[in-house]
Order: C-alpha cells, then sequence, then structure tokens
C-alpha cells in the first residue's frame, strides 16, 4: 500500500511540479494576442509514450511525423493544446501523468515488468495502472530500494554509466574479512576480464562468524556484490539496497511502496539535468587515486560519514538469503 501521496498526483490546489519538469527545451509565443507554450515535438512523443526522444526523433526523420497536417523536420516545436499532432496518421494521445514509485523489494521477486520464467516481478506489487518502468536492476536474492516511473526519459538516465549515480547497500558476509580484504574490495578486482570500479567499503558490526558491512558503489553489474564477495572467499548472506542517489529506503517494510515526494522527484531530475556534472572519481579508502587525479590536496570525503547507523533489518540468522 502507498504510505505517502505527493499533492501533485491528487492535484492539490497549493501544490506545484518541481520546475525541472516544465522548463526543458519550453518556448513561449504569442499566437493571435494569446501566450502559447510551445516545446519540442521529439520531447512531446516521448511524454506520450512513444519511445525515448531518440526513438521518437527516428519518427521525425522518417517523416512519419506531422503538424496541423504539414510533415515536420527535427527541431520543430509544437503546442499539444493547440496544434493537431499525428504519427503515422494517427492524433498523438496526451501525455500521461509523470509517476515515481519507491518500492522495498522482497527476496524471490524479479525486478523486470514481465519475466520468461513467469516468476513475480516488481509490477505485481505496484496496482498502478499504465506503463512503469523499473530503474536499474536488483537481482532476485537481495532486499531493498527499486524505483519505478513512467518517465522513460529519467529512467534511461539514471542507469546511463555517464552519471555514476551512489547505490548504497547493506551486506551480511560470512566470516570476517581481513583489512587486506577489504582492501582489494575498495581498490576493485578483476570480475569477467574487468576490473571493477573503486568502492567504499566498511564494517559496521559482526556476530557469529558474519560480518555486516556498508557498501556504496556507483557500478552495477550484474549481482556485482555477490561476485566480488564469493572470489574474495566471504559469501553473501543477505545484502539490502537501502539508498539510490538521493532516495532513501527509510522505514518502509519488505513489499511496501509510496509515491516519491516533489522534493525527491526534483532532486533526481537535478542528477540528470543537461548540465548536471558527472560524478568526479574519488579514491577509495585505503588506495591511491589515478595518476590522472592525483593532487597535491586531500579530497574530501563527501559520502555518508563513517558513524552514519545502518537501515534497521531483520537479524542475519532470520534474513540469510542462500
Amino acid at each position: 500500500m502507498a504510505s505517502d501521496i505527493p499533492p501533485y498526483e491528487l492535484g492539490a490546489k497549493n501544490a506545484a511540479l518541481p520546475s525541472t519538469l516544465i522548463q526543458d527545451t519550453m518556448l513561449t509565443r504569442t499566437r493571435h494576442g494569446v501566450n502559447v507554450t510551445e516545446e519540442r515535438i521529439q520531447k512531446l512523443l516521448a511524454q506520450a509514450g512513444y519511445g525515448s526522444r531518440r526513438a521518437c526523433e527516428v519518427f521525425i526523420t522518417e517523416q512519419r511525423v506531422t503538424v496541423n497536417g504539414k510533415v515536420v523536420e527535427l527541431g520543430a516545436k509544437a503546442d499539444p493544446d493547440r496544434d493537431v499532432i499525428k504519427v503515422d496518421g494517427k492524433r498523438m494521445h496526451q501525455a500521461e501523468q509523470k509517476i515515481y514509485v519507491a518500492l522495498n523489494k522482497p527476496s524471490g521477486i524479479v525486478t523486470t515488468n514481465i519475466d520468461e520464467f513467469e516468476r513475480k516481478t516488481v509490477r505485481d506489487l505496484i496496482p498502478i495502472e499504465g506503463h512503469l518502468y523499473p530503474v536499474g536492476r536488483l537481482d532476485s536474492d537481495s532486499e531493498g530500494l527499486v524505483l519505478l516511473t513512467n518517465d522513460g526519459d529519467l529512467a534511461n538516465a539514471l542507469t546511463h554509466p555517464r552519471y555514476e549515480h551512489e547505490k548504497e547497500y547493506r551486506v551480511l558476509v560470512e566470516g570476517e574479512p581481513s583489512e587486506s580484504t577489504l582492501k582489494a574490495w575498495r581498490r576493485g578486482v578483476l570480475l569477467e576480464g574487468q576490473m571493477t570500479a573503486p568502492a567504499q567499503v566498511e564494517v559496521t558490526g559482526s556476530e557469529r562468524d558474519q560480518t555486516w558491512l556498508r557498501i556504496i558503489m556507483h557500478e552495477g553489474r550484474k549481482r556485482q556484490i555477490r561476485e566480488v564477495g564469493g572470489m574474495l572467499g566471504h559469501r553473501v548472506k543477505y545484502l539490502q539496497r537501502v539508498r539510490i542517489g538521493p532516495i532513501r529506503l527509510g522505514t518502509m517494510k519488505i513489499g511496501d511502496w509510496r509515491y516519491l515526494s516533489a522534493s525527491e522527484v526534483k532532486l533526481l531530475l537535478a542528477l540528470v539535468a543537461p548540465d548536471a556534472p558527472r560524478r568526479p572519481a574519488k579514491s577509495a579508502r585505503g588506495m591511491r587515486p589515478p595518476r590522472d587525479v592525483r593532487s597535491t590536496r586531500p579530497v574530501k570525503n563527501t559520502g555518508p560519514g563513517k558513524n552514519t547507523r545502518p537501515t534497521k533489518g531483520p537479524r542475519p540468522a532470520k534474513s540469510a538469503r542462500h
């Protein structure tokens, strides 16, 4: 059940969409004394669910799009409220209301919309009509935060390697990793012929020959944490994602979901804005930075503090996942 419905989903009088939702590629003109807001046609098509902006640009270059009966070229703008926009002779339907959802995924649920083996998916847990796409992946054996949206542009940008968004995990491994093992994990290891990117790895607790780790990384290869832990001799028993960029799992119970607040949506959109800076290269603890980014001045760690308490979760003995 949703635990938080933002005001812009309910149409509250005083609610306002984040400004970044309405500023991109907009152009206001005056037509017959009336202000008209125009946007690039590929953006309008993407908002209406015809695909990504790049895919919609192909529709335009293939001359499949008309505005008021005339074939348009790439770069043209239109006002969907006043102009008749057609694709392959059929009028464009109005854009869907953007939806942004956070889910606490249970173990055993696959992060996809449709599964070829007919397993239960994250989409089955969200009783909202229309298209919703999971952002990124979280393997079936793991629990924690998954974002879903019908905003295709945002979903694509959040998963693009260019932006290198941080993801934080709470991990239980077998045994007690030595300091040299932790340093190797922080530096990166050779996985399937390619070095993994540096990561922040900290011990947060231990009990019964098992160790709790806090891992922050921006890479997202398939089952990466589990594979690296196994390679280093410490099999992962439990894995929970607690943060994606600025969005935290918080106190949601397993299987619960909620709408993102307007402020959270604004933070996500700011991360993938055209002028958003790329995440600078940082050295993980116990590792020297690459030669081309070394400096005589220390690099300030802007990540969460060392003393941050981990999100409460199930006790290791009951929550181990094999």
